[in-house]
């Protein structure tokens, strides 16, 4: 399997996932045009992009997501919910492209599990995107959690084992204290339904890495309220303080790029 993003921020959020030459989207909140852009710079041809799975429906997740549906001719994968919030803002997209989804299903070959984040939308789900075991190959899965103002259950219940990540750290407390930010702003940020910052990640995180896991990336950081060195640095910090390098001491930690993609990971057999 492989993955990487191709945006991240509160600019626009994308992220792929795939094995061989087949690819899921998860989200498309950047313009179509940028998205396509960002897959040529990885010699990820269009054509092999066979669906994109919605998270929920803020405009930083689903800007490009009507135009890119319609350019390509794949199916949109998103619950009831999710389609009600967001359909009038995607334009018209043919009715058999239109995927009504609830918990799993699957999208180029891979399953993908949906559970609920804390987040101020309608609904917000992460994921578990897996690879059946197969005869030639085992199992492996990559996990996803962003838009989520706490660490909830279901994180603990579906990440825990995950091969590879891309994990939100959107904020540094002390940053977005003293900050520019209204205080109304500050508070929906750091409230139980905004988003994760750097130690709360780090310290879920401890909890899902396993012997197997390989890759981190870190994404969804705020412009304002974090930068790459304090997100890493405090992750890794953390991460080093209760021990998980003597649980998995190959484990690279790295962070996603606002506006650029991340070099395309490929997780070792």
């Amino acid at each position: 399997m492989h993955f990487t993003t191709l945006a991240s921020g509160s600019s626009g959020n994308a992220i792929l996932v795939g094995e061989d030459n087949r690819h899921l989207l998860v989200d498309c909140g950047i313009s179509g045009k940028s998205l396509l852009h960002n897959l040529s710079q990885l010699n990820i041809q269009c054509s092999e992009i066979e669906g994109i799975v919605v998270t929920h429906e803020h405009v930083d997740h689903i800007r490009g997501v009507g135009v890119l549906a319609r350019k390509l001719k794949i199916p949109v994968y998103a619950t009831t919910g999710l389609w009600e919030a967001m359909g009038p803002s995607l334009g018209k997209i043919a009715e058999n492209q239109c995927i009504e989804v609830r918990d799993s299903f699957f999208c180029a070959g891979l399953e993908v599990l949906l559970y609920p984040t804390s987040h101020d939308s309608r609904e917000s789900y992460g994921l578990k995107v897996s690879r059946p075991k197969r005869q030639a190959k085992g199992g492996q899965s990559i996990g996803i959690a962003t838009d989520s103002g706490r660490i909830t259950a279901e994180m603990h219940q579906h990440l825990k084992g995950c091969d590879g990540f891309v994990v939100e750290a959107n904020y540094d407390e002390e940053r977005l204290r003293l900050g520019s930010y209204p205080a109304y702003l500050k508070k929906r940020i750091s409230g139980h339904y905004g988003h994760l910052e750097n130690k709360q990640l780090a310290v879920g995180l401890s909890e899902w890495i396993e012997a197997n896991t390989q890759r981190v990336v870190l994404a969804h950081l705020s412009e304002e309220n974090n930068t790459p060195k304090i997100a890493l640095s405090t992750v890794l910090r953390i991460l080093k303080e209760l021990n998980i390098s003597e649980k998995c001491p190959d484990i690279q930690v790295q962070v996603a790029p606002r506006h650029t993609p991340h070099e395309l990971i490929v997780l070792k057999e």
